[in-house]
């Protein structure tokens, strides 16, 4: 038989001494630019080109 188990507590009480002394992480921030995507790919094959580049020459 699965145990059934929710993911999230729902007594503040319940949580480790710890976690609770944290503060509250802190909310999830909007991308600022778009273009976060086109530079990993550009970065990515300029390292590819080097490291490609490098080993032939």
């Amino acid at each position: 038989m699965a145990m059934q188990r929710r993911l999230v507590l729902t007594n503040e009480g319940a949580g480790h001494p710890f976690r609770r002394t944290l503060p509250p992480p802190p909310a999830a921030q909007p991308a600022a630019a778009g273009d976060q995507d086109v530079r990993l790919f550009l970065l990515s094959f300029a390292a590819f080109f080097v490291t490609f580049s490098t080993m032939i020459f």
